[in-house]
């Protein structure tokens, strides 16, 4: 019964890593918002990719060649919208709920495994699923705040020395975006299982014997 019930908090707490993985590694990907430009003049960009924490845009040279060049942004970047600078708090906290999740998740499989949870009358994995939970709501809102920005073509007011026009010709759903929105749902896989976790005491004294 045990280790049926720690292998489905396996499962739980691999989906919660990966969606963890997935959160840090979006939230430092500039694939947010693809800006397109159809017919760039020569000092414009071809490709703009908008991020949480940086741009990056792309020129196109006669001979073929594609230059980037990419800028971070800082706290005292007035430019930045409301919707990126919200984001950004909330997907830091997310990883970090994450982390500390993980964290808590391996030991308390390491203490069934061990033998040490025998005697406990509560479900030990529902803070760290609490946690999850939490970290899916946060990249949740997110991401919808993205979408809905890109939905509705908002502009941003680069610097001028970014070369940048406010507004493209099309922009579209970056693969940072996709990948925060699986980050999401995958948080939210892992907290559900975690905090449906059952220990009961008889189960626990047959398995231990």
């Amino acid at each position: 019964m045990v280790s049926r019930r720690g292998g489905r908090q396996l499962g739980g707490f691999a989906a919660a890593t990966l969606a963890w993985i997935f959160c840090s590694v979006s939230m430092n990907l500039p694939q947010w918002r693809v800006w397109c430009f159809e017919d760039p003049a020569d000092s414009e960009p071809s490709l703009t990719l908008v991020g949480m924490w940086r741009t990056c845009v792309y020129y196109k040279e006669n001979n073929s060649n594609i230059l980037r060049a990419c800028y971070q942004y800082t706290y005292q970047d007035t430019f930045v919208p409301l919707d990126i600078r919200v984001a950004q708090h909330l997907l830091l906290i997310s990883s970090c709920l994450g982390m500390i999740s993980s964290v808590s998740v391996v030991v308390i499989l390491w203490k069934i495994y061990s033998g040490r949870l025998q005697k406990v009358s509560y479900n030990p994995f529902f803070v760290p699923g609490i946690l999850n939970i939490i970290a899916s709501v946060l990249v949740f809102i997110s991401t919808l705040y993205n979408y809905l920005s890109i939905i509705r073509k908002d502009e941003i007011d680069f610097p001028p020395s970014y070369g940048i026009p406010s507004i493209p010709d099309t922009q579209k759903v970056g693969t940072a975006l996709a990948m925060a929105t699986l980050s999401s749902f995958l948080f939210l896989v892992g907290g559900t299982i975690s905090i449906s976790f059952t220990f009961p005491i008889r189960s626990r004294i047959h398995s231990s014997i």
